[in-house]
């Protein structure tokens, strides 16, 4: 005991104290300029349709060929002004008078209508909107002077694309601040708890907090160099994947740092010694879920691609953090972290345990599930994977085809009930028509063809001088031409984001090339319909190349092919699990019509990826003690220094995935949903019952082919630790 202050004595200065304080004042550097340029994100940040198109998909070179036809990057706000009864003739020369007003708030080129509606109960306006970024502000200052223009007794409604664009940008507005409070705020709570300490949660936030700040800084610089496409699914995506990745290497490291303090009075040989023994389960878990998100690379979706290199930006910075900042945070600490329950150092002479069964020096919760592995291993694996197997049916009923934009927004909207009035009155697909780019030879055909196909209401050739975006016909005269190309604008009987209209443009998209083979259908629906279908082609090709750098770190950490391939199938079980489960709760519970399309790869991703995080930490812990104990010892001494530490961590993403439902956004609270039941699935089920249960029922062959997954060599470990003739009862020799 007296010789640890000596030994204190002997760390230089530098490495005591100097090094400690310049990383700390090196990230308050970079949370110094990070933190302000938070508010910033909006000036790289877009939400309108062009963010989420597909690359390569058909709308998308249709609209590529609109752009051609306009002089400006206008869209479209639908107005509907609905009567309870039939409009008189006054009361439509009074609407008529609001066209002047319309156009006098000069957001954008000349204002059409008002159009009637065959009922005689409404009239609809369509106002094209400046492209300047103000999209919000301009469909709000609209819904204000109709408010206070339209005749008495009349509701005012401001949709189409740019009213539905609108809405969804208020959507999102919670990110930057409501979001992030919730949850670091679920995150300060859980740790409360957990260490039952003050400085601690303090020390961990501030972890979590500047690594997003980093990252933050790190995507805003690309977004302004235009490498990446930000917009408000991945900037809140962001948010929470940074806190909740940064709080559990944060976690995992604090575990070893408190276990160091046991044996030292030295808080600099502490930090080393935890910073050793967590530098590679942090490194492989953090470069797991970076090789796995940048395989959105590989979609053919510009939100899934976006989101790839941003999400990978925070958790390079999270990983950062917490093998930098946390550790001179611990040095400049030291015990003191833990007060008022400081750990208390193991005396000179009393050694640990000696490790017979795994067992020893375990209690409470963990060491009963480790007894229930050992005694019974085949029986506790067999049942939870029978469960999650049950669980896994639910997917059969995943609706993840897509849902209508006006179901998008959970919250209200007023551009959701102008939808509804439109339907109402006129043809559903006014003011977002399907557009068919066309050779100019086979322009009248191709019209023809156009008109007489099923689900379109009307249909014509765009003409020199109209406006190329509304849906509404101009003054006939000679059609436009670009390039020898024409435009048709078709109005589909339904509404552009239904399932319905989908299928009107599927069937248009046949109908059209047996006359023009080179003819193109774009627009709202054709890009909706675009972009289900590459989401569902994504799943097929990014799922595999997932799994397969998956598998590839796991063998190059763990030193076995066995383990891995095992872990790997736990995870997609568990996901299985975790989609099915999800599924009948969207059905059932929340009533949601459907899915995005999306959804289930962004669950993978995710899922699968964290969820390899908790196996790493247990499997690589466990084949740290199997070197020292043998095998089935080290998994039962693995399962319980870890079992804290792991379930807190998955607590903890839990709680800041599902931060995520504050935001009413249909796409955001599903993935809410997905990853917090599927990480505490994974936390609970996976990693404390099946994979040690399995990993012990195999025994040393777990580790094959290394030299650990010989038997005989893993029987000469034991041997060495005096435990070979006392392995529980039931542990299943081989």
């Amino acid at each position: 005991m007296k010789s640890s202050p000596q030994h204190s004595a002997r760390v230089p200065f530098w490495l005591r104290w100097l090094i400690p304080v310049l990383l700390v004042l090196t990230w308050l550097a970079i949370a110094g300029v990070g933190g302000p340029t938070f508010g910033r994100l909006d000036e790289v940040s877009s939400n309108d349709q062009a963010s989420f198109l597909p690359a390569g998909a058909e709308a998308t070179a249709a609209q590529d060929w609109q752009a051609k036809f306009r002089d400006s990057d206008e869209i479209p706000a639908v107005i509907v002004i609905e009567s309870g009864a039939a409009i008189s003739p006054a009361d439509l020369g009074e609407l008529a008078s609001l066209k002047t007003g319309l156009e006098g708030l000069e957001l954008g080129s000349a204002v059409i209508g008002p159009i009637p509606s065959e009922d005689g109960k409404a009239v609809q306006f369509i106002a094209p909107i400046g492209s300047s970024g103000e999209t919000k502000e301009s469909v709000q200052e609209l819904r204000d002077f109709l408010a206070e223009a339209a005749p008495e007794g009349m509701q005012t409604f401001v949709t189409g694309p740019a009213g539905l664009t609108a809405d969804l940008v208020s959507a999102f507005a919670g990110i930057d601040g409501i979001l992030l409070l919730v949850a670091l705020g679920a995150v300060f709570v859980i740790l409360l708890v957990v260490y039952r300490s003050l400085l601690l949660p303090i020390a961990v936030l501030l972890t979590s907090v500047f690594a997003l700040c980093a990252a933050i800084l790190l995507v805003f610089g690309m977004a302004k160099l235009g490498w990446i496409q930000l917009n408000g699914q991945s900037q809140g995506i962001l948010s929470i994947l940074v806190i909740g990745a940064a709080t559990d290497y944060a976690l995992l490291y604090v575990a070893r740092f408190r276990e160091a303090l046991a044996h030292t009075t030295n808080r600099t040989a502490a930090v080393l010694t935890a910073w050793k023994a967590s530098f590679e389960p942090i490194l492989a878990s953090g470069a797991t879920v970076i090789i796995a998100l940048l395989c959105l690379l590989f979609s053919d979706l510009n939100s899934n691609k976006a989101l790839g290199p941003v999400a990978a930006a925070g958790i390079l910075c999270s990983l950062f953090a917490a093998l930098t900042l946390l550790p001179a945070l611990m040095a400049l600490l030291g015990r003191a972290a833990f007060w008022p329950f400081r750990p208390k150092l193991v005396p000179a002479g009393e050694r640990e345990p000696e490790l017979v069964t795994g067992l020893e020096g375990q209690k409470g919760i963990w060491r009963a599930t480790g007894s229930l592995v050992s005694r019974r291993p085949r029986t506790v694996w067999v049942a939870s994977v029978l469960l999650l197997l049950a669980a896994s049916a639910g997917v059969l009923q995943l609706k993840a085809n897509g849902v209508p934009q006006t179901d998008v927004i959970l919250a209200a909207s007023n551009a959701v009930d102008g939808q509804d009035a439109l339907a109402r009155h006129f043809d559903a697909g006014s003011g977002s028509p399907a557009v068919v780019v066309a050779d100019e030879t086979k322009a009248d055909e191709v019209l023809a063809k156009v008109k007489a196909a099923d689900g379109v209401g009307d249909a014509y050739l765009l003409a020199a001088g109209s406006v190329p975006i509304t849906g509404a016909p101009g003054t006939p005269s000679a059609p436009d031409v670009r390039d020898g190309k024409v435009l048709i604008n078709a109005t589909l009987n339904f509404a552009a984001d239904s399932i319905e209209a989908e299928d009107a443009v599927k069937v248009l998209r046949e109908d059209v090339i047996t006359v023009d083979a080179g003819a193109l259908v774009g627009g709202v629906t054709a890009t909706a319909l675009d972009t289900n279908t590459t989401a569902q082609r994504d799943l097929v090709i990014i799922i595999p190349i997932v799994l397969v750098v998956i598998l590839f770190i796991l063998m190059l950490l763990l030193r076995s092919v066995v383990a891995p391939v095992l872990l790997v199938l736990s995870v997609v079980l568990s996901y299985g699990a975790a989609m099915g489960i999800s599924a009948l709760v969207f059905n059932n519970l929340f009533g949601f019509p459907g899915a995005d399309a999306t959804v289930p790869l962004f669950g993978f991703v995710f899922l699968v990826a964290l969820g390899v995080d908790y196996n790493i930490f247990l499997m690589s812990r466990v084949r740290e003690e199997s070197l020292k104990h043998g095998t089935r010892p080290g998994i039962l001494r693995g399962l319980g220094v870890t079992g804290g530490v792991i379930t807190s961590a998955g607590v903890v993403l839990a709680a800041t995935f599902a931060a995520l439902g504050v935001i009413p956004i249909m796409f955001l609270v599903q993935l809410a949903f997905i990853v917090a039941f599927g990480v505490l699935l994974d936390t609970v089920l996976v990693r404390s019952l099946l994979v040690p249960a399995l990993a012990y029922d195999i025994g040393p062959r777990i580790w094959w082919p290394s030299k650990l997954g010989r038997p005989e060599l893993d029987a000469a470990v034991v041997q060495d630790t005096g435990a070979l003739e006392a392995e529980p009862e039931g542990a299943g020799r081989r």
